[in-house]
């Protein structure tokens, strides 16, 4: 006869997201650290110290901002968050980490971006930000692989001929 199972849960959990870019590797990793193309793929605004020890930080203003140290930048290749905080995540023990993994496939033209995220701990209380920060990043990697296979187009600007043309000989 054996006893029912205790559930315990005080380890930690991850995730796994992997998309296939059909842009070269260089395009992927500057995605991943310039400001300006985090706020296209994200919709959040970002600070990024891209270097060895540098900050990352993303959110919106008056919203949730997550904030880490880069622990590992390696060009091109590999780029490992060690996240401080988050404003809206349970207190306690845990580091959540988030490490992409950069790879070249089927030639140049393809890249691998693998997010590989650790470290959220297996407490009842973190369900909820375990879910949203899983799903979170399946969506934003998603859009990543949109944003640089298919980037905005500008807008022509129309050429509106004015209402009254002057008429000739009388446009003084």
């Amino acid at each position: 006869m054996s006893l029912p199972r205790k559930s315990t849960r005080n380890g930690t959990r991850g995730y796994a997201h992997l998309v296939e870019c059909e842009v070269p590797v260089a395009r992927v990793w500057r995605a991943l650290i310039d400001p300006g193309l985090i706020r296209i793929w994200s919709g959040q605004e970002a600070e990024i110290d891209p270097r060895k020890g540098g900050l990352y930080r993303l959110g919106t203003s008056g919203g949730e901002i997550r904030e880490a140290h880069i622990d590992i930048f390696d060009v091109n290749r590999r780029l490992r968050l060690i996240y401080l905080s988050a404003s809206n995540w349970p207190t306690g023990p845990g580091t959540v980490v988030d490490d992409f993994i950069l790879d070249v496939r089927k030639g140049e033209g393809t890249t691998s971006l693998r997010l590989l995220g650790s470290g959220v701990p297996e407490a009842a209380e973190w369900d909820r930000t375990y879910v949203r920060i899983r799903m979170g990043w399946e969506r934003l990697m998603a859009r990543i692989k949109v944003t640089l296979e298919s980037p905005p187009v500008p807008k022509k600007q129309k050429v509106v001929p004015p209402k009254d043309p002057p008429l000739p000989g009388l446009d003084y």
